[in-house]
């Protein structure tokens, strides 16, 4: 079997490198390609949601990664899921949201989860998700979230260390006591700190990956 060729669609550089450290530990014979966009999210959070031109730019980047030889296509930003829904509809390779293997792992485990997230965008996106998996499911769900902000300030900084820890506090001060899914590839990091069970998007993602690649 020829080395399969992910290409991955970052929108912030903050969840490059987990999900590459992903793709190391779980499947390191997958050939990597990273596309950086790092004005959409800003772009996002100007506008408060999805423009048909943020749209036409996911989609010109998933074109490009198919064109270039991609055997599937990963996006690592949570909050953009109808721009990358569009994608799927677009093109004949799998094209994942980053949510979406999470999102299946969780109502396998439980119906009464706590989603986790440091941009507030992403939470909107996610719930959104959940939800509509879960009806697909006919899941009776119980759904909490919880926003740290200023731990994703920290982590522009480099600040990793503070950025874990302010997850870390805010998830013990809530209460929460389900089960935890952190909303971005840039979070896992926190994952070990948060005292509860945990999964984060890069691990689950990569194992699906994996499956649809490996038929």
């Amino acid at each position: 079997m020829t080395t399969p060729r992910i290409y991955l669609i970052h929108a912030t550089p903050v969840a490059i490198a987990p999900i590459n450290e992903a793709f190391t530990r779980l499947w390191p014979q997958a050939s990597l390609a990273n596309l950086l966009e790092d004005s959409l999210s800003g772009d996002l959070a100007d506008a408060g949601e999805i423009t048909p031109g943020l749209n036409e730019r996911f989609l010109k980047l998933a074109t490009y990664a198919a064109e270039s030889g991609a055997d599937a296509i990963l996006f690592t930003c949570s909050a953009f899921g109808d721009a990358i829904d569009l994608c799927k509809r677009s093109l004949t390779i799998p094209v994942l949201k980053p949510n979406e293997a999470m999102i299946e792992e969780a109502l396998q485990r439980s119906h009464n989860i706590c989603i986790v997230a440091t941009f507030q965008p992403a939470i909107t996106s996610m719930t959104e998700e959940f939800h509509h998996y879960a009806m697909q499911q006919g899941i009776a769900l119980e759904l909490t979230t919880l926003i740290c902000p200023s731990a994703l300030d920290e982590l522009r900084k480099g600040n990793t260390a503070r950025h874990d820890a302010i997850i870390s506090e805010a998830i013990k001060a809530s209460g929460v006591s389900e089960l935890l899914c952190f909303a971005q590839f840039s979070m896992t990091s926190a994952a070990d700190q948060a005292g509860l069970p945990v999964l984060t998007t890069p691990d689950s993602a990569v194992m699906k990956l994996k499956r649809l690649l490996d038929r």
